[in-house]
């Protein structure tokens, strides 16, 4: 057992899918939103619960896996002259297990969007064509790049229910995705650095973003960016945590300074409170049974991301005895 968990770890180094945990509870909040809600229509309605939250799952790793590996395969040559411990570069993992890698993770991600119908596929293989575009040549471009990634993680968010109509989630998913890529590449002083042109940049496509999720809120809702059968009370509890979260970041990024330490501590943060957005927009609608299933689901997934993590770490440093 041991043997086979060491040969796959070159695999999960390169998928990286313990960071898929934040897209994995974005796409299990708009299944319970739409469970509970009727007014968001009755898309997902005949399908079993397990299923749909199966398929999100699979859709959301495979997805962020897919990214994951198509960025250490593209950036083979220029790892290895920075000299980087990454699977490719140190001979862990070879180029064709690389390519594995990326189909089978586009594979699943397609697989799992299955779930929620052949429109759900279609938008995820166009996310995955746009991770193609962004780790080609977007990412090179900080301010358009950091609005890219807020962007695909959006509309991934609402694969389940494409016609959803509440739409708030989507763009705070938007906006808290898009801050914490251009925080965590600032602390960790990535090449190119952060401009002040590309902080205006990134302002002027995340406004642009923005209007567009409010242009289609107010299409579906006959005229408001808030339908009326939402308590406007259910903004509390998000915009409570998202202010804790900005405190919590800027107290770590003092106590750490900045450096890639610094920045993966923020990166793993903003994972962690996707799930708690979930919780928080469903408890301020007064959705309470569907809040604590999400908390349940996601204390789960975490629980199961961190053990990847801690088995992972155990691999790449064997605990020894001392002499």
């Amino acid at each position: 057992m041991r043997e086979l968990v060491r040969k796959l770890e070159p695999v999960a180094q390169l998928t990286r899918v313990t960071t898929a945990f934040g897209a994995v509870a974005n796409v299990w909040f708009v299944v319970l939103w739409t469970r509970v809600n009727p007014d968001e229509g009755p898309a997902i309605d005949d399908r079993p619960l397990w299923l749909l939250l199966l398929g999100g799952a699979a859709s959301a790793i495979g997805l962020c896996a897919f990214g994951a590996a198509l960025n250490d395969f593209i950036d083979a040559n220029r790892d290895r002259a920075m000299g980087l411990d990454k699977p490719l570069v140190s001979g862990r993992a070879s180029p064709e297990m690389a390519l594995s890698a990326v189909a089978g993770t586009l594979i699943l991600a397609a697989l799992g969007a299955t779930a929620f119908g052949m429109p759900a596929v279609i938008v995820t293989l166009l996310l995955a064509g746009a991770a193609i575009v962004f780790n080609t040549a977007v990412r090179f471009v900080p301010g358009v790049g950091f609005v890219m990634l807020g962007g695909i993680a959006a509309a991934h968010m609402i694969t389940p229910n494409l016609h959803l109509r509440f739409l708030a989630p989507v763009w705070l998913v938007l906006t808290h995705t898009a801050l914490v890529a251009g925080v965590t590449h600032w602390l960790a002083r990535k090449s190119p650095a952060v401009s002040r042109r590309a902080v205006l940049v990134a302002i002027a496509g995340w406004a642009f973003c923005s209007l567009l999720i409010a242009a289609l809120a107010w299409r579906r809702t006959g005229g408001g960016v808030w339908p009326g059968w939402v308590p406007m009370t259910a903004a509390i509890f998000p915009g409570v945590l998202a202010g804790v979260f900005a405190a919590l970041g800027i107290r770590r990024a003092m106590h750490l300074a900045s450096g890639t330490r610094a920045a993966e501590k923020i990166r793993r943060y903003g994972a962690l409170w996707m799930p708690l957005y979930g919780c928080a927009w469903l408890a301020g609608a007064g959705q309470f049974d569907a809040a604590w299933l999400m908390g349940v689901l996601a204390l789960a997934g975490f629980a199961g991301m961190a053990a990847l993590r801690e088995a992972q770490s155990v691999l790449e440093h064997p605990v020894g005895y001392r002499r």
